[in-house]
């Protein structure tokens, strides 16, 4: 088996393709090109080239580039593409709008017209995997399943949407085997340093080491559902796996605030004293605001038989242990 997967040096990305690889695939990633390095979360299941087993291909492209991404899903011919590429920080799509609606919206438009157009002149099927968000519930009360109303919140979330639906379009028009995983928040040791729970347990880890006095952070009420992203990779493959192209609803069902995240770990940390470290910066406010997020993953688990394992305050540790692993190597 052979997977094309766009968004490979992102958190989802870096542990999807350590899954597929431990599964036998041969797994080509894409990645932008930049001047300083950025595959930092694939380092260590880079490949040599040269290696007599290179399974393990990185290829420059990107999202906005129609004609490179025609280009590759012909020469790589993949089983299973994987669009897990975008600009996926909420905050800062309220401040770039357009580039933030053409590579989450538009890029996944450009991939499923490749693949359409690359099925009809071949004859052979490729199933698409599109990352569809929990954002795109927004104001939506919860719990959220696959047949609530979207209601985003952000340029990010109508982004979404809008590649939702396009997802939806192409299965129904032309019968590709197209499926939306929406996910709610995931994270993981490998989370963007400002997305808000990364923020937290490296922030902790600079305080404890003496290298910062504050953190400063925006809504602390807002609600998530958080799971752990290393093991939502694989009901992303578990989704390609069925014999119907469908979209499901993957979280863990349990809803906690950005102060509970925040407070468990400080405590964890043995800092308890949080107030004393944490000031509000309303900077950091969304001018519309996602209250609270809340999985129904009930046809996930019948379905595909998936579940969430890791609980809520065994990420927090994770988490924070990382952080504090990670500044005492830098150091």
């Amino acid at each position: 088996m052979r997977a094309l997967i766009f968004g490979i040096t992102g958190q989802d990305g870096s542990y999807l393709a350590e899954f597929l690889l431990q599964k036998g695939y041969e797994v080509h990633g894409v990645m932008r090109r930049a001047s300083t390095f950025n595959t930092s979360r694939v380092d260590h299941i880079y490949q040599d080239p040269h290696a007599d087993k290179y399974v393990f291909k990185l290829h420059y492209g990107d999202l906005s580039d129609s004609s490179t991404l025609r280009k590759l899903i012909y020469q790589i011919q993949p089983d299973e593409i994987y669009n897990l590429g975008a600009q996926s920080h909420v905050r800062v799509s309220f401040d770039i709008p357009e580039y933030t609606a053409n590579i989450t919206g538009l890029g996944a438009l450009r991939v499923l017209e490749a693949v359409k157009d690359y099925q009809e002149d071949t004859d052979r099927k490729i199933k698409f995997y599109q990352a569809s968000s929990s954002e795109m519930f927004g104001a939506t009360p919860p719990p959220q399943n696959e047949n609530s109303v979207f209601y985003p919140r952000s340029p990010y979330g109508a982004s979404k949407a809008f590649a939702y639906y396009m997802t939806r379009n192409y299965r129904e028009a032309y019968g590709m085997f197209a499926v939306n995983g929406i996910l709610f928040n995931h994270e993981s040791p490998r989370r963007g340093e400002t997305f808000v729970t990364r923020k937290i347990t490296r922030g902790i880890a600079r305080i404890k080491a003496g290298l910062d006095k504050k953190l400063y952070l925006g809504n602390l009420e807002a609600r998530r559902d958080w799971g752990y992203a290393k093991e939502y990779v694989e009901a992303m493959w578990l989704m390609l796996q069925q014999p119907v192209a469908e979209d499901y609803v993957i979280g863990t069902g349990e809803s906690h605030s950005v102060k509970e995240f925040l407070v468990a770990a400080f405590q964890y940390a043995g800092l308890p004293d949080w107030e004393k470290y944490v000031e509000i910066d309303q900077r950091y406010y969304r001018p519309t605001e996602v209250e609270n997020l809340i999985a129904d993953t009930t046809k996930a688990k019948n379905k595909l038989g998936w579940t969430a394992s890791t609980k809520f305050e065994d990420l927090v540790k994770i988490m924070v242990d990382a952080d504090i692993k990670l500044l005492g190597s830098e150091k």
